[in-house]
């Protein structure tokens, strides 16, 4: 066989099992769905409290016609990237500026773990006392949760690589910024993508909290406000939006950290 009818069949093999691995995710999704609508439509559910997946399809299709689903979801995304790139590079800043140096770690770590341990909803009336119901105290909630996923990983990837390597830059000379551009940043890499991931996880968290604190909208105030009024399918239609805005997101970074981390030769499973 030829090299380029052996790398052909590669490029099959490879499509193939991203074709199984897809199928194999979708597979429980489909399966639930099918059930649901089967039980609804057999009135084994309430159709107030669990309406079915054609129903909900349908509310989807009149937002989107309306264009409120697309008003709303601008927004949120708005916050929420807003909130996550705040708090996740001031995450990471911090976390590496404390891993590096032990009197950082003394004088800050402290206090970081104490704010760490404060819920959302315990802070969320201080900070509309502070800043008002505004987009202002809306992206600082959503800020603080992303700030400590990329802190704590920042600290651990960085605190997790070699001592030696350390040696082997001073040895060569490298000054501080080029030490931890060419070494801290590119060892806890891993870490640092992982606290990525989990902090935009908190971000959609952070954004609902926030969406319920005197929003006007958003999905979040499209939910509370179809609540009020028992519009179901529509609040199913904002749980699907942040359900599908997550997984999109950590899809994302998942694919950066394989292309960034080929290099690593680690456990895949069974």
């Amino acid at each position: 066989m030829s090299q380029q009818g052996h790398l052909a069949g590669i490029d099959q093999q490879r499509s193939r099992q991203r074709f199984h691995r897809v199928l194999l995710g979708a597979s429980v999704p489909l399966l639930v769905l099918l059930s649901w609508q089967l039980l609804g439509h057999l009135g084994v559910i309430s159709s107030l409290l669990f309406p079915t997946p054609l129903r909900i399809m349908n509310a989807a299709i009149r937002l989107i016609q309306t264009g409120e689903l697309y008003d709303n979801i601008k927004i949120s995304v708005a916050r929420a990237l807003s909130g996550f790139l705040l708090g996740g590079s001031l995450g990471l800043a911090f976390g590496i500026l404390v891993s590096l140096f032990r009197r950082t770690e003394k004088a800050l770590d402290p206090t970081v773990q104490m704010l760490r341990m404060v819920p959302h909803l315990a802070i969320a009336p201080l900070f509309i006392l502070w800043f008002g119901i505004g987009e202002t105290a809306k992206v600082l909630l959503i800020a603080k949760g992303a700030f400590f996923p990329l802190y704590i990983n920042a600290f651990l990837g960085i605190r997790g690589v070699d001592n030696k390597l350390f040696d082997v830059t001073r040895v060569l000379g490298f000054s501080k910024w080029k030490q931890v551009i060419r070494l801290t940043i590119p060892g806890a890499l891993p870490h640092i993508l992982l606290g990525v991931r989990i902090s935009l996880g908190v971000s959609w968290l952070g954004l609902v909290v926030a969406e319920l604190m005197g929003s006007t909208a958003g999905i979040g105030y499209m939910m509370s406000d179809a609540r009020q009024f028992s519009k179901t399918p529509v609040v199913f239609v904002g749980i699907l939006i942040f359900a599908v805005f997550g997984i999109v997101a950590d899809s994302a970074v998942r694919m950066l950290e394989r292309k960034w981390l080929s290099w690593q030769d680690s456990y895949k499973g069974h």
